[in-house]
C-alpha cells in the first residue's frame, strides 16, 4: 500500500504478511479522497477510522494534514502496527483496541469523518448496526458524514440515513448523512 498525497507522497508501506486485512486499493481510496477534499479542509478534520486494519486510510488523513484521528480494531497485530508506523512518520494517530461494536456503544466522542472498513462478508444486519449505532448516539458533528467501503454484492441503499454511494472496481464506498 502506498500514501497517494500530503507530506508523504508515495510512501510505500508494507504491513506485516499475517494481518486479517484487506488494504482499500489506491484507485478507491483516490477516488474517496477526491470526495472528501472537495467538502472538507482536512487540517479541521475529526477522523474515525473503524475496522482500521493497517490503517491505510487513517495514514492518508494524517499525510494531508489531518491530527485527530482515533483507529480502531480488535486485531493486536493491526494496532502495534498502526502505532509503530504513525510513531516512525511522526503522525498523530490514536489507537484503541477494541470491537468496533463495543467501542460505538460506549463511545461519547463526535467526529466530522467516521470511516468504516469492515469484512466484505459482513452479514447485512451487522452492516446496519453501524449507521444506527453511530446516528442513535449522535456520534457525527454537524455536516459530518459516515463513509462505509463495502463489496458492490452488498447494497446499503435502505439503511437510514443513506445518503449515497460510489463504485470504484469492486468496492463500494457508501455515505451516510444526518
Amino acid at each position: 500500500m502506498r500514501i497517494i498525497s500530503g507530506k508523504h507522497k508515495g510512501r510505500q508501506l508494507l504491513a506485516p504478511k499475517n494481518l486479517p486485512v484487506r488494504p482499500t486499493k489506491d484507485m478507491a481510496k483516490e477516488g474517496l479522497f477526491n470526495i472528501l477534499n472537495n467538502r472538507y479542509y482536512f487540517p479541521d478534520l475529526k477522523v474515525l477510522d473503524l475496522f482500521a486494519g493497517t490503517g491505510n486510510i487513517s495514514f492518508e488523513f494524517a499525510s494531508r494534514g489531518v491530527d485527530d484521528i482515533l483507529a480502531v480494531d480488535m486485531h493486536s497485530g493491526c494496532i502495534n502496527y498502526i502505532s509503530k508506523i504513525a510513531n516512525e512518520l511522526e503522525m498523530d494517530i490514536k489507537t484503541v483496541k477494541s470491537d468496533v461494536f463495543s467501542f460505538l456503544s460506549r463511545n461519547t466522542e463526535k467526529f466530522d469523518v467516521i470511516f468504516a472498513d469492515p469484512f466484505y462478508d459482513m452479514e447485512l444486519g451487522e452492516f446496519q448496526k453501524l449507521p444506527s449505532l453511530i446516528f442513535e448516539n449522535e456520534l457525527l458533528l454537524e455536516d459530518g458524514v459516515l463513509v462505509i467501503e463495502h463489496s458492490k454484492q452488498t447494497n446499503l441503499e435502505s439503511i437510514p440515513h443513506f445518503d449515497n454511494s460510489r463504485k470504484y472496481g469492486n468496492s463500494v464506498f457508501s455515505f451516510f448523512k444526518t
